[in-house]
């Protein structure tokens, strides 16, 4: 079975945008790659060496990109319940544990940014939280055991 990402159309849109840099980028690296080549001796060119791995890196990100957009489902937030947690909304939640306060956004692929509070929405805290009501609790598995999360407010910010 073929999970499908979910995502804006802006997170698509970035997606194929980085795709296209990555294969500028890859097709530089095939010219040096072909300048190393003309200057003899492979097994001593470290320049070559260097070039070949750098290939390799940019090749697997394009494909890793690819697979996302090949499996992309754009997802239009005017259609989901604005009383649960869903794509697209922001979630404030209280760690039962502890008492701390915190606010996500739930984002698809391309948008996310843990340092911004953006995280994905296919993620396990993510799929955690998804469907829960203000006034629930969330529980997310972590390897260290369980974690609980108190739905505070539901918000759709944009």
């Amino acid at each position: 079975m073929i999970d499908s990402v979910p995502m804006t159309r802006a997170g698509y849109n970035k997606i194929k945008a980085e795709i296209e840099r990555l294969e500028k980028e890859m097709n530089i690296c095939t010219e040096k790659i072909a300048e190393a080549r003309e200057e003899g001796d492979l097994k001593e060119n470290a320049e070559y060496h260097a070039q070949r791995e750098n290939q390799g890196m940019i090749a697997a990100k394009i494909a890793q990109h690819r697979d996302k957009i090949a499996r992309a489902s754009i997802i239009d937030r005017s259609t989901l319940p604005k009383d649960e947690v869903v794509f697209g909304c922001t979630v404030t939640v209280e760690d039962v544990a502890y008492g701390d306060e915190e606010q996500f956004t739930l984002v698809g692929a391309g948008e996310d940014d843990v340092n911004a509070g953006k995280i994905l929405v296919t993620s396990p805290f993510g799929r955690g939280l998804i469907g829960k009501k203000v006034g629930e609790t969330a529980e997310v598995d972590v390897p260290a055991g369980k974690l609980k999360f108190k739905i505070l407010k539901i918000e759709f910010l944009d």
